[in-house]
């Protein structure tokens, strides 16, 4: 697994980078587990007296440097954060305290990144992109800690100062200069004096504000049907320390023991999912035993839904065609085990084909290292041969910017039309492949319309064969609220405490 509180991965991360941060850009928090940090200087202390230093003549302390390179690495590198910070924790050997703070400060850092940027572009007198990446990456990290931590800011600006002279010598004053600049204003000031008044720019101050690029909020303003008071609660949420959801794997583990056993809590929603304690998913031994698997809540109940679906005839033949990493192909795997059905699952890449292979182990799953849309061309891809058929398609991945916080600032509107066309290209593959009564979900964790609705009118249009919309409503647990009306579902990270999934349930006339 990653990191110690943000490394929960993804269940289907788009394929696609594109971009820079861009200076100037929007800042701000609320959420899953309540613990405020958008106001005054609430967050994680610093281990007492900075434990662990780097040897030489460096003075940063360890969890501090341990940020700086997460943070470098993701600008330099076009690195992803939950993949890099693991590996420089462990080098560090830091562990409970020091490497929560890292952790904290690496995560909060780029998710409020817009903010922070816009912030220290006024304090420098300069745009940000004009000061030398080492220094402004170090500016950013002193710049989180001043306006959403309890770090004293006298200590932040010290401990900042010395990270300046371990990685931009000569810089020392102007960081010290910047640094003060900031922290003579919180946040809620800063952003009064930088964002566009919302009366007049309501999407640019939102932006500013709660640290999104503006594209990004317009287009959840969009889906939310332009209820901006709806919008800036998923903007806050987008910007919390996002919890951990396991997934009980149906006939290997009961959700209530799990939790038990973890420390936890059972979901609020799906029935297999367990809110985890905390800690590092990685050394739970349900997963190493493969009774549990790491996924949001949402991925679980957008898959579970395809399998409660009423079908009329066989229901023996299931397809997952787009299946990398894996994580709903264990769940769909550990059903079809129950109700004596097989799955077939479908990875393009080579590497997440074999992560697939790894997480449905032991399951009656088949996994066929090709692309999803050779249906019709490929022997056991035969055109007609399932009965249920998951597209879990490859996109922006705007609904989980909450685990992936670099994403929003990579990601950008040019994605869009190869993204699109190829999640027409496969779900139109998927409907290919179910028999006549056969059923596909068409399943994103975004909430773009052009990847949802558009997406799916569009390919049903265009499929070749008659296809009928399910209700998806009622396939999921009764109670559930904010679902809309119907067919299609949208969940929400402000609405339900899950990833922003997208269901829509199709039948092959």
């Amino acid at each position: 697994m990653t990191g110690p509180v943000d490394g929960q991965d993804v269940d289907r991360p788009g394929g696609f980078r594109a971009g820079r941060p861009a200076a100037g850009r929007g800042g701000s928090g609320a959420g899953p587990e309540r613990r405020p940090e958008r106001r005054g200087r609430g967050g994680p202390r610093p281990a007492a007296g900075g434990r662990g230093r780097p040897t030489g003549r460096s003075a940063v302390d360890l969890p501090r440097h341990a940020a700086y390179q997460a943070v470098a690495a993701v600008h330099r590198d076009d690195a992803y954060a939950n993949l890099v910070l693991p590996a420089i924790l462990r080098d560090a050997g830091l562990v409970g305290r020091d490497a929560a703070f890292a952790t904290e400060l690496t995560y909060g850092t780029l998710r409020r990144l817009g903010t922070l940027d816009a912030i220290l572009t006024d304090a420098a007198g300069r745009d940000v992109a004009r000061i030398d990446p080492p220094v402004r990456d170090a500016l950013r990290l002193g710049a989180y800690q001043l306006l959403h931590t309890r770090v004293p800011a006298h200590a932040a600006v010290s401990a900042t100062v010395d990270l300046v002279r371990s990685v931009g010598p000569g810089a020392t004053g102007f960081a010290n200069a910047v640094l003060r600049e900031v922290a003579s204003r919180d946040v809620d000031a800063w952003v009064a004096r930088l964002a566009p008044p919302l009366e007049t720019d309501p999407i640019g101050h939102l932006a500013l504000a709660y640290s999104h690029p503006q594209w990004i909020v317009r287009a959840f303003a969009e889906a939310l049907g332009g209820d901006l008071g709806e919008t800036t609660r998923l903007l806050i949420e987008d910007n919390e320390r996002p919890p951990v959801h396991l997934c009980a794997r149906p006939g290997r583990a009961d959700p209530v023991a799990l939790a038990d056993e973890v420390g936890g809590a059972p979901g609020a929603f799906s029935p297999y999912a367990v809110y985890s304690g905390g800690g590092a998913p990685g050394d739970l031994p349900a997963l190493t035993e493969g009774r549990a698997h790491v996924q949001d809540e949402g991925s679980q109940l957008v898959a579970d839904a395809l399998t409660v679906a009423p079908l009329d005839g066989p229901d023996g033949r299931w397809l997952d065609l787009c299946a990398g990493p894996g994580g709903k192909s264990g769940l769909l795997g550990a059903v079809a085990a129950q109700r004596g059905a097989r799955l077939t699952a479908v990875e393009v890449s080579e590497h997440r084909a074999r992560l697939v292979g790894q997480a449905t182990r032991d399951l009656p799953v088949t996994v066929l290292n090709t692309d999803g849309r050779t249906v019709g061309e490929t022997p056991k891809l035969a055109e007609g041969h399932f009965d249920r058929a998951l597209v879990d398609a490859p996109c922006t991945g705007l609904g989980s910017l909450r685990r992936r916080p670099e994403s929003r600032w990579r990601r950008q509107p040019s994605d869009l039309p190869a993204l699109t066309r190829l999640q027409r290209e496969l779900l139109s593959a998927g409907l290919r492949a179910v028999r006549p009564g056969g059923l596909v979900g068409y399943v994103t964790c975004s909430p773009h319309v052009v990847e949802t609705h558009v997406t799916v009118t569009e390919a049903a249009r265009r499929a070749g064969v008659p296809v009928d919309f399910v209700d998806a409503r009622p396939l999921l647990p009764k109670g559930m609220p904010g679902l809309g009306d119907g067919p299609t579902v949208q969940l929400w990270p402000h609405r339900h405490g899950t990833d922003a999934m997208f269901l829509a349930v199709l039948r092959r006339g």
